[in-house]
């Protein structure tokens, strides 16, 4: 009795730091979308909002980190369940991170000025970032499930959005290169463009995790990565 009473304590302990992960999951996702939706409709109000509610995020990331601590010292976790508990730290980072992407997105989106390569551009954004997004609730889903063949699906989802980033990326240079005008404009839809690239990155990671989680190993193959724009760097 006495050790099926620590089970289900245990167990109880695993479903309460994972309803925290999928509440910091929720509030990254809800993020990104407002921070898109601040940039196309240049809502300075929204914009400000994104960058206060990250706050949150970090509280939740630090509430689940020290969650997982305590877990791990009351209940000396070993096997399956330390990898429970370990990814559990790590896929908060990923999110995290995921946040301050959002809010990166969101404070550009209150310097810039209003243009037609302004709006076009930013259209562009949001579509990446409804994408990036679709991939994150695959990966959570993977992670929570131990879906080994979705989280390798997400792996592979994010070669669409290398591509998303490298056609933005061409897209911005000859806007920069047929009038200077648009230089400020343009880099600053690259470092957004280069934000959500690095999203798509993090929602990899975590499906790493799932993937460790469910097997106890990592992919052994190096993730694909299509990034063509490295030639153009070192060409200019």
């Amino acid at each position: 009795m006495v050790e099926k009473h620590i089970v289900s304590a245990f167990d109880e302990d695993i479903e309460n730091i994972q309803s925290t992960l999928m509440k910091m999951g929720g509030l990254v996702e809800k993020s990104l979308f407002d921070a898109s939706e601040a940039l196309v409709k240049s809502d300075l109000v929204l914009a400000k909002l994104v960058r206060e509610n990250d706050r949150t995020i970090d509280e939740l990331e630090e509430e689940i980190n020290a969650q997982t601590a305590r877990l791990i010292a009351l209940r000396s976790p070993t096997a399956t369940d330390l990898r429970d508990a370990l990814s559990f730290i790590k896929i908060a980072s990923n999110l995290e991170r995921i946040g301050d992407y959002g809010k990166n997105m969101a404070k550009r989106s209150l310097v810039m000025k209003p243009s037609s390569i302004n709006e076009q551009g930013c259209r562009s954004l949001r579509r990446m970032t409804k994408d990036v997004i679709v991939m994150m609730n695959n990966g959570l889903d993977a992670y929570i499930r131990k879906d080994v063949n979705l989280a390798e699906s997400v792996i592979l989802q994010d070669q669409d959005i290398d591509q998303h980033y490298n056609a933005l990326f061409r897209e911005f240079l000859t806007f920069m290169m047929e009038n200077p005008k648009n230089i400020t404009t343009c880099m600053h839809l690259h470092f957004i463009a280069k934000n959500i690239e690095r999203v798509g990155d993090h929602i990899t990671s975590i499906a790493e995790q799932a993937i460790y989680v469910a097997t106890g190993e990592y992919p052994l193959d190096d993730r694909p990565k299509v990034d063509a724009t490295a030639d153009i760097k070192g060409n200019n």
